[in-house]
Parts: C-alpha cells; sequence; structure tokens
C-alpha cells in the first residue's frame, strides 16, 4: 500500500485535482491520499491558508468577516464548480467556515489553528467528493475520529505517541481510497493544533508509519530533489536520484522547502521509503529517500542556507574550567521558552544560534540581562540578520578537505564566516555568515563542489 500525499500547488485549481485523481487512480497500491490546502494558481494568487489567515485576524481584531469569507469560498466554489460537484459541497463548506468563525475566541492561538485547519480539512472533503463523482469508493476520514492526537502549541505542535496505534487500529482494513486532511490534529481536550507550516509531509510520513506503507509518495511540483535551490542557481539542471533521510532532514531544515525536515522522523522509525514526485510530470521517477545509500567518497550531495537566524555570543575568560556554565546557560533558555538550533563554542566562548521570529526583543532582553546576572559574562553580544549555510553528503564523512574547498570559495568571493560547526559523524557541516551574503555563498559553494 502506498500514502500519497499532494501539496497546495497539486490542488490549486480543478485542472490539477483532475491530475491528482488520475494519478492516483493509475496505481491500485495509492489507497491513502493526504491533502493539503489548495494553493496558488499563478504567482499572483494568494494561498487559502493565507485567505484563512486574513479571515481569523478580521475576527479576532471583531471586523467584518463577510468580505475575507467570501474569498475563501469563492475558492472552493471555482473548483467545485469546474468539477461539477454541485452546489452541496460548497454549502457544507460555508457552514463550516462559519461555524469556526463563531467558535471561542479566548485563545487566539487555538482560535487560529482552528480557522487555518479548514483549508486542509475542506480541501479533503472536496477531493473525496470529486473522486465518488467519477464512481470512484472515496471517503474523507478526518483526523478528530482516526485518532491524530497532537499536543503543544499552537502552529508548532507535535505528534502524540498514541496516535500511530489509533490510527494503525481505525486503518486496519478498510476499501476504497481514503483522502485525510493534513496539517492538524486534535489534542486530547478537543481542541485544534496545527504542525508548522508545510505541515501536510509530518501528517503523511506519520500515517505512513502507522499502517506500514510500502513507501510514502511525496507529491510537489518539482520532477526531483535538486542539490541546490533552483530559484538561487537556474543553471542547475540535474536532480538527485537517492538520498539517505539524514540528507533530505539537514537539507530541509536549511532552506529546502520540498520537504518538510520534522516529517522524515517518522518515516526513519518505521522505514518508510520516501518518494518526491512532481504532480505534473507523473512519468518521472522522482527522488528517492532511504536509510542508506551507496556512495562515493568526497562528494556533496547538497547545499542549503536560511536566513532568519540571531546569534548570541558569550565571552567569559577561563569558561572551559567554570563547571555547569553551559548547563546554566541552557537553563536560562528553557525558562524563558527559547529553543537553540546550534551552540558552537570554544574555550572562552560560546555561541547560541536561535531562530529570529522565536527571539522578539522583549524576550532578547530577558534573556541577556538574566546571561549578564546569573553568569557574569565578560560580554554579551546579539547579533541579528543572521544565516546558516549547510553543505551535506554522506560521501563527505572521511574526506579531507571538504570544508577547506568550501571556506577557499567563501573567501574568493569577500564572504566573512562567523562561525563553522561540524557534527562527529562529519557527513554535513554549517557555516554562519550575515544574511545579506546568503545567495552569493550559495552560488559560490555550488560552483566548488558542483562547478
Amino acid at each position: 500500500m502506498k500514502v500519497c500525499k499532494f501539496g497546495g500547488s497539486s490542488l490549486a485549481d480543478a485542472g490539477q485535482i483532475s491530475k491528482v485523481m488520475d494519478i492516483v487512480l493509475a496505481d491500485p497500491a495509492r489507497r491513502m491520499v493526504v491533502v493539503s490546502a489548495p494553493g496558488k494558481r499563478n504567482k499572483s494568487d494568494t494561498k487559502v491558508t493565507d485567505l484563512l489567515i486574513a479571515l481569523a485576524d478580521a475576527a479576532l481584531a471583531k471586523k467584518d468577516t463577510t468580505k475575507p469569507l467570501k474569498a475563501v469560498v469563492d475558492r472552493y466554489a471555482s473548483i467545485a464548480k469546474e468539477l461539477k460537484l454541485g452546489e452541496d459541497i460548497v454549502k457544507e463548506i460555508e457552514k463550516d467556515l462559519k461555524a469556526r468563525i463563531a467558535s471561542s475566541k479566548k485563545d487566539s492561538g487555538i482560535f487560529m489553528d482552528t480557522l487555518k485547519a479548514a483549508g486542509e480539512d475542506n480541501s479533503a472533503k472536496l477531493v473525496a467528493e470529486a473522486f465518488t463523482k467519477r464512481g470512484v469508493k472515496a471517503r474523507y476520514a478526518g483526523p478528530k475520529e482516526t485518532g491524530m492526537i497532537l499536543e503543544g502549541e499552537s502552529g508548532n505542535a507535535t505528534l502524540n505517541p498514541e496516535s500511530y496505534r489509533k490510527l494503525a487500529k481505525t486503518f486496519a482494513d478498510f476499501e476504497g481510497i481514503v483522502v485525510y486532511p493534513g496539517f492538524f490534529g486534535y489534542r486530547k481536550d478537543g481542541t485544534v493544533a496545527t504542525f508548522p507550516r508545510g505541515g501536510s509531509d509530518i501528517t503523511g510520513s506519520i500515517l505512513a508509519a502507522a499502517i506500514r506503507a510500502d513507501v510514502y509518495e511525496n507529491f510537489t511540483d518539482v520532477d526531483n530533489v535538486y542539490p541546490v535551490d533552483p530559484r538561487i542557481v537556474p543553471e542547475v539542471k540535474e536532480g538527485i536520484d537517492t538520498m539517505t533521510y539524514r540528507e533530505m532532514r539537514e537539507l530541509a531544515y536549511a532552506g529546502f522547502g520540498v520537504f518538510n525536515d520534522e516529517a522524515i522522523f517518522p518515516a526513519v522509525q518505521a522505514r518508510i521509503p520516501i518518494n518526491v514526485r512532481n504532480t505534473n510530470h507523473p512519468a518521472e521517477p522522482g527522488t528517492m529517500i532511504v536509510q542508506s545509500r551507496r556512495v562515493i567518497p568526497g562528494t556533496v550531495t547538497g547545499i542549503a542556507a536560511a536566513d532568519g537566524f540571531c546569534n548570541i555570543i558569550i565571552d567569559k575568560y577561563c569558561m572551559n574550567r567554570e563547571v555547569g556554565f553551559t548547563h546554566k546557560l541552557l537553563d536560562i533558555l528553557q525558562e524563558e521558552h527559547v529553543a537553540y538550533e546550534h551552540i558552537p563554542s570554544g574555550i572562552d566562548s560560546i555561541s547560541v544560534v536561535i531562530r529570529a521570529d522565536k527571539f522578539t526583543k522583549s524576550t532578547e532582553n530577558r534573556v541577556v540581562a538574566r546571561i549578564k546576572r546569573e553568569l557574569s559574562p565578560d560580554s554579551v553580544l546579539v547579533t541579528h540578520n543572521y544565516a546558516i549555510l549547510m553543505v551535506v553528503g554522506e560521501g563527505m564523512a572521511f574526506s579531507a578537505g571538504m570544508l577547506a574547498k568550501a571556506t577557499a570559495a567563501l573567501a574568493e568571493h569577500g564572504i566573512n564566516i562567523s562561525m563553522v560547526n561540524q557534527g562527529a559523524s562529519e557527513f554535513s557541516f554549517m557555516i554562519g555568515i550575515k544574511s545579506e551574503d546568503r545567495v552569493k555563498a550559495v552560488r559560490a559553494l555550488y560552483s566548488a563542489y558542483f562547478g
């Protein structure tokens, strides 16, 4: 059995949904379909998720929601009309949206999640209806009744491990095709919770692991995973045939938007291969993501870069002799609800790389004040507009000169390196640079390793 997930671009309009149905029906093993909310139909269009956020913002601000509600309903109505599904499905979607708008706004995060989840939920209902219209035995299945239990903060929820058992039991035996909404689930108290953006990838991976699928097919709008972002390096033409889970996770973490990095974990646990494919070119084999692969020593698989980071740099003479210094620093971050990304260190200094959107000015002021008061450092500096480069490849392990090639290429292009961090397994390394140098740095590294 195969679980196949389709992203927003694959569901943007009736024509795309027809392609989705053709793909699913071309292979009898494709029996579980995970869908995102409809995406952009063209570059100037707006994703349904963004329309829903605007609707939620209007409701929370106690503004008139008539216009933003109509914008969402009209998107689904246009799809339903082209697929000749009738008025009932549109009325059902409008009724659902109105009920969500009328729900409790006591917790703005839960209310926002409730509205955002409507994108995938109604997309699944519409796609299930489209299959039925074709005479195919298909049904919508929702996260609440099937056991997709989430926990944690709104917009950044995680899976409760009990879900695997519940989902496996629910889908132990079923007929036809199941259409399942991605991106969200329900807490034990019945409130809606969503994964981070791109969370439909996570839903698909969880379902694939729960039912022990033969493969998890992730359909998007590219033929395969490329070794570098084609928007930055348009001349890249050759994709990656096969890569490992950990290669994909490192690259996705650092900006490869083709797949959510957190979606790797469920597949790794269950050893489910992931196949990234293109809805618009279904005959292309795509990229296989697997546990292990044959490698050529001294080769790089991919280069990624992401901005939106900041860096806390702490200096203290003889820091290495002070027992518990790092522990106390991490305690401060934990108590202030700040998650860190990387912690490279020296004898008398330590850096903490943090995502800037999680480190507001007020949080920064509290953290810096506590570090000064509780750790008595010689200096504390927070740098903003920070980017990280990731160079990844199983073939890099124990190969001399891989990092030197990167530093030489960046120096040649006048790009200053503020930090370097390499994992013990040596299959990847991270370089910290200024955000303004991100594009130039990616191009320099691509030329160095693939030129």
